[in-house]
């Protein structure tokens, strides 16, 4: 069976996350700074739970928290721990009962970092702000039970070999609950399945595997190859990513997203896998409920 996902946001349904800028915060005073993150990380962490009460009653399955669902949590400047900020003994107990109504619906959540999270960045303090990241996302995916934080292979500098080498090298300075829950995903311009693989079965990290990323970064194996291979690297329910382009495959940008999913790109070989699918598409939960509807009419005919 097919879980499919949402990501992150909604674009029809009134459910909002909130967010500020560094600009906005860094002209409070440091208590007022507080109490307005403190706001927003409440605010969200209520959001949160009207997400996941959607994806149930919607038979979505999985939900994709949003990397700033605590805004500006590892700025250097602005940043915080979640015990300075006043309403901290509510943010934390908002977020386990969005983890425990997740339990009772059988509802999966991940974490996706920004593209700033590189592991095998040569800057120490690009490594170290993205270590500071996945800590802080591991936090919360304890509150909420999320089995996913996923990031991409990074840049190659030159030396893939080398590049792959110092992430394998800065994933041992995680601690071991946010190594546990680390996974990583090919990308559409350096690091495609077959780099990665090898290194996902050293490390025993999971691969997700996104195809319309490796359709526009293509190696030597097929999607069918691909897909069974990236199977075996998961200890738990294997997540893949499915997306469209936005002006199809003859297009001049292919890896840009399209608001919706072509039910002809996803891959034949997944409709029968015991399988996460998170749905990257611009239309957001109107494109997750029209590819739903879309593979189980396949299955029947």
């Amino acid at each position: 069976m097919i879980r499919f996902g949402l990501c992150c946001l909604f674009r029809d349904e009134p459910i909002k996350f909130c967010t500020t800028t560094a600009t906005a915060t860094s002209r409070l005073t440091r208590t007022d700074a507080l109490a307005k993150l403190s706001a927003l990380c409440l605010a969200n962490a209520e959001s949160l739970f009207w997400a996941l009460q959607f994806c149930s009653e919607n038979g979505i399955g999985c939900f994709r928290v949003n990397s700033q669902i605590h805004p500006l949590k590892t700025h250097p400047t602005c940043g915080y721990e979640v015990n300075d900020l006043p309403d901290c003994k509510k943010i934390i107990k908002q977020f386990k009962e969005c983890g425990k109504f997740a339990r009772s619906q059988n509802l999966r959540t991940c974490f996706h970092p920004d593209q700033f999270v590189v592991l095998n960045s040569p800057r120490p303090d690009v490594v170290a702000s993205s270590l500071r990241e996945i800590e802080y996302q591991t936090e919360v995916a304890r509150w909420i039970g999320a089995d996913v934080i996923n990031i991409h292979g990074g840049g190659a500098y030159g030396d893939k070999s080398k590049a792959l080498s110092d992430f394998a090298r800065n994933i041992d300075r995680l601690s071991s609950q946010a190594r546990r829950l680390l996974t990583v995903e090919n990308d559409d311009k350096t690091y495609t399945p077959t780099d990665l693989l090898p290194l996902c079965k050293s490390l025993g990290i999971p691969l997700v595997y996104d195809v319309h990323h490796h359709r526009c970064n293509p190696d030597v194996l097929t999607v069918e190859q691909t897909t069974r291979q990236a199977l075996t690297s998961w200890n738990r329910e294997p997540l893949f990513h499915i997306s469209s382009p936005i002006d199809g495959w003859n297009g001049k940008h292919p890896s840009r997203h399209h608001d919706f999913i072509n039910s002809t790109d996803f891959p034949r070989c997944w409709r029968r896998k015991n399988i996460t699918v998170e749905v990257e598409a611009k239309a957001k939960e109107v494109a997750v409920l029209k590819l739903m509807a879309e593979i189980t009419s396949h299955r029947k005919n």
